[in-house]
């Protein structure tokens, strides 16, 4: 019988053929949690559930990246005491301040891979579905359990299948098309669903990532695609997971025309208020981010250096670059997209989450207006409530930082 993608991931795993809306029990191959919430759910394994060990050392893995380096000195105990954790327990998948984001960490070191169950203590661990894997974010509770048994209780969920056809226009890219199916689909539009793109043999690694990253912002419980091109090179998928049927029990599909879709912006406070750029008007940023588990892989950084080179950051705009990960870091200076970057003026940043989460390296003041290339602009997001966020590409932000207002780049992705 056909099946999408989750159904055959979730059915090897279970042992037996699955259906979209039956609760199974599942081992899952990695359950990850971030430095912010790794302490609720050492508290919970060790107080409620009475495990003084994790089962599995080797399916557990913890990054320190969401306020890396620590801000306060309460911030660098807490870490300290990850630390120590680790080494009791013998995690060998512990990774420490400047490594970079979670999610580009476990998939630089193949800890997602096709038809593995990934499991993070982060909602963006939809990212995982990029190289074929079913990754989804979980609560503190949920993953101290998994810590404790190695295993999690699913409902298997509906499947929309996303449709990508045509080419993407020049200066268009990975993060207008997410962008663009988040104001059509909303916030919610995909609660407990999950999102299988196809049409997408051609997208790098970094444009999949995009798209499954910005999933969870549809309410989805799963982004995912099927390794293919280039990523099948790095991701080979194993001999059970399959390219879905078009007659597999998709609960609706979903038309994306690449050809019609233009530069995108999240207005603020919601991902799913979209607009083309076009239609805008004038808005003058006082900050421009680019980084994040969304958008701060080496071609993205590689994007903004073609179209920064040779040219200076405006007057008065802060330009925050956060690599997402240390060897992203290491790729672009060796390369000299990093030099570029700097040269026009950039401010750089530790890998890690950076500003994203309004923490630290980056907060934003009262009144002050941000163009983002992260994944989320509600009020407070990225520090004052009366601060406003913009969500766009990477492409956008590296025009927006010349202008000195939000501005479609002047150059195609192709010639970047």
């Amino acid at each position: 019988m056909a099946q999408t993608l989750v159904e055959q991931i979730i059915s090897h795993a279970a042992g037996r053929p699955v259906r979209a809306g039956e609760l199974v029990v599942v081992p899952v191959d990695l359950a990850m949690a971030v430095d912010s919430i790794a302490p609720s759910i050492i508290r919970i394994l060790r107080e409620d559930l009475g495990k003084e060990r994790v089962m599995d050392p080797d399916r557990v893995a913890i990054v320190i990246d969401h306020v890396a380096p620590p801000s306060t000195v309460a911030v660098a105990e807490a870490q300290a005491a990850l630390r120590r954790f680790a080494a009791e327990q013998g995690i060998r998948h512990f990774f420490d301040v400047g490594r970079g984001v979670c999610h580009q960490v476990l998939v630089e070191e193949r800890l997602a891979a096709p038809g593995r169950i990934v499991v993070g203590s982060d909602s963006h661990s939809t990212s995982y579905g990029a190289v074929g894997a079913l990754g989804t974010g979980m609560g503190a509770s949920d993953v101290a359990l998994i810590w404790a048994t190695g295993r999690t209780w699913l409902r298997v969920p509906e499947t929309i299948r996303v449709e990508v056809q045509g080419r993407f226009r020049p200066g268009v890219g990975a993060k207008d098309l997410a962008l663009w199916l988040a104001g059509r689909i909303g916030a919610d539009g995909a609660a407990y669903q999950a999102l299988e793109f196809h049409g997408v043999e051609a997208f790098s690694l970094a444009q999949r990532f995009t798209l499954c990253n910005l999933a969870v912002e549809m309410g989805a419980k799963v982004g995912i695609t099927f390794p293919s091109g280039e990523v099948a090179d790095q991701f080979p998928p194993p001999d059970w997971l399959h390219l879905p049927a078009e007659d597999a029990p998709y609960a609706r599909r979903v038309v994306c025309p690449l050809d019609d879709i233009g530069p995108q912006i999240a207005v603020p406070p919601h991902v799913d208020q979209v607009v083309d750029l076009e239609a805008l008007g004038r808005v003058p940023v006082d900050v421009v981010f680019l980084g994040s588990c969304t958008n701060g892989r080496l071609e993205d950084l590689r994007t903004a250096a073609a179209i920064l080179r040779g040219r200076r950051v405006a007057r008065g705009v802060r330009f925050l670059v956060c690599p997402a990960s240390h060897r992203v870091l290491e790729a672009a200076a060796a390369e000299g997209t990093l030099q570029v970057l700097l040269e026009a003026g950039a401010v750089l940043l530790p890998p890690g989450c950076g500003p994203c989460l309004g923490r630290h390296l980056g907060v934003l003041g009262p009144g002050e207006v941000c163009l983002s290339t992260a994944n989320r602009n509600f009020r407070g997001r990225m520090g004052s409530p009366e601060a406003r966020i913009y969500l766009g590409s990477p492409a956008v932000a590296a025009a927006t930082a010349l202008a000195g207002t939000i501005a479609a780049p002047d150059i195609s992705l192709d010639e970047a």
